[in-house]
């Protein structure tokens, strides 16, 4: 491992999406954006949807990464998601799909729609086709 280097590990429900020396990371967390390097302080957060861009031999990969929690050691990045995507895995017909019918719901005049639910699932469908129009 190179010396400006940490062990970054993306975990999802299905299976270990990232496991790999890198330089560094930038994602969401529920307190804002956040980059990290090695020796970070020693943290734990919740990650909020959004890009995770990981930077390595002075290339940058971009992934999606949905709720979860993140690890931070100073040798080691531990993030545990939802659910985790590379610009080609994105089903761009189902984040469409996904957008309109968060969109409806936010623009609905039912009381028994879940307003803070709709608006997450717009930014996730968001997010998804955004990376998904960079990938081509």
């Amino acid at each position: 491992m190179a010396d400006n280097c940490f062990k970054l590990k993306v975990f999802s429900p299905n299976r270990i999406f990232y496991e790999d020396d890198v330089e560094m990371i930038e994602l969401t967390t529920t307190d804002g954006d956040m980059g990290i390097y090695k020796n970070h302080i020693p943290l734990t957060a919740i990650v909020a949807p959004g890009i995770l861009r990981i930077h390595k031999n002075s290339e940058v990969k971009e992934a999606t990464l949905v709720e979860g929690f993140l690890q931070i050691l100073p040798d080691e990045v531990i993030v545990l998601s939802e659910a985790c995507e590379w610009p080609w895995e994105i089903d761009v017909h189902r984040a469409e799909e996904a957008k309109i019918r968060a969109e409806r719901r936010i623009s609905s005049s039912d009381m028994n729609i879940n307003l803070d639910r709709a608006e997450i699932a717009l930014k996730k469908s968001l997010i998804r086709l955004s990376l998904a129009q960079k990938g081509k």
